[in-house]
């Protein structure tokens, strides 16, 4: 899931792990796949070799900063295609209806999410009256893959 890389030091504060009630903790995938996991398998080696630390604390938060913000990065995008694989998908469907619920009220509009297939879009009619959670019938009005927009008319 989402996280956030932090930095912590001998002596200072320890985050731990909460669902596992422990104070010393530390996550760690093969060293391929994330630069972060590859810091600290670098660190672990230097510790087990007895030698110091390849980083100092300033180089290492700069690193976590770094991380978390690529990580933030990568999930905007991947939703981006997400979204934009979805109106693609339904760009035949126009003026099909579906089941959907209702899955967020914001200033920019009501969003549903189809029950089949599962995609998510904007009622852009009908959607007074509409609450998180109802269960709604909406007609597929637009797509736009290029934008990801998923557009529909409460039926």
């Amino acid at each position: 899931g989402a996280g956030q890389y932090d930095v912590e030091v001998p002596g200072g504060p320890q985050q731990g792990h909460f669902g596992l009630a422990v104070d010393d903790y530390t996550h760690s995938t093969a060293p391929n796949r994330r630069y972060a996991d590859l810091v600290t398998q670098r660190q672990l080696k230097a510790a087990f070799a007895g030698a110091p630390s390849p980083y100092g604390e300033a180089e290492l938060e700069e690193i976590a900063a770094r991380c978390t913000r690529m990580e933030d990065e990568g999930r905007r995008v991947e939703r981006e295609v997400r979204k934009m694989a979805a109106a693609s998908l339904l760009s035949s469907r126009i003026g099909e209806t579906f089941d959907a619920v209702v899955t967020g009220d914001t200033p920019n509009g009501v969003f549903v999410r189809l029950l089949h297939p599962p995609v998510e879009g904007r009622v852009v009619r009908g959607e007074r009256g509409l609450d998180v959670g109802d269960q709604t019938r909406v007609t597929l009005l637009s797509t736009d893959a290029a934008k990801g927009f998923v557009d529909f008319a409460r039926a």
